[in-house]
């Protein structure tokens, strides 16, 4: 019995239903995420570490939608779990440090951010992770840690007014009154409505002038 042949072209078709219609339908976590589907996001990452739990993306991407969510303790358990996965993989390591952060666990979020440094001296987190570290001196009045951390977090973004304003801050708080203004100035120069900042500029120019 002689075979039929179909040329290549007619056969993709064929085949396309069933191969392109299964990869068009598998839901995608990671681009829900960056759609801002949180929820969404987190459920697509359930089912994907129930079949396969030794995913470690899915366990990051539904850390990164829980941190979004401000759902810190969820978010800590498939962190715990992504360590248990990857031991130095610095992107769970910098969201141990964020759920330490907001947790107000000062000490070990401090530890898990100088860990994310080491390993990713220049990862894609990086100028979130100094702020953060600025954030917690300022918490604990250490505020000239606080400014050599906020003034390589604005290093990295520095069009960031908010940043702007608190390496101001620390540096007011740390008496480099001075150097204050220039911060304070440079956030009113990226955001001229930011009240704390203008506060802040008027009140260490007085405290200059009654020197």
């Amino acid at each position: 019995m002689k075979k039929r042949c179909y040329p290549a072209g007619l056969l993709f078709l064929l085949l396309f239903p069933l191969f392109g219609g299964y990869a068009q339908t598998r839901p995608d976590a990671l681009d829900e995420y960056r759609r801002g589907n949180f929820e969404r996001a987190a459920a697509i990452c359930r089912t994907e570490i129930a079949e396969n739990p030794g995913n470690l993306e899915s366990h990051v991407v539904i850390c990164w939608s829980l941190l979004s969510l401000n759902r810190y303790e969820e978010a800590l358990t498939f962190a715990r779990q992504g360590r248990n996965i990857s031991r130095y993989d610095p992107r769970i390591i910098e969201i141990l440090g964020e759920i330490s952060y907001y947790q107000g666990r000062n000490n070990e979020a401090l530890q898990y951010f100088q860990e994310y440094i080491n390993l990713a001296p220049e990862g894609q987190q990086i100028k979130t992770v100094y702020y953060l570290l600025g954030e917690i001196y300022i918490r604990l009045g250490r505020f000239r840690h606080a400014d050599i951390a906020l003034s390589t977090a604005v290093h990295w973004a520095s069009g960031n007014a908010l940043w702007w304003t608190r390496l101001a801050y620390a540096r007011e708080n740390a008496g480099d009154l001075s150097e204050a203004v220039i911060a304070y100035e440079r956030a009113l120069a990226l955001d001229s409505q930011l009240a704390d900042a203008r506060r802040g500029l008027d009140r260490t120019r007085q405290a200059l002038g009654g020197r």
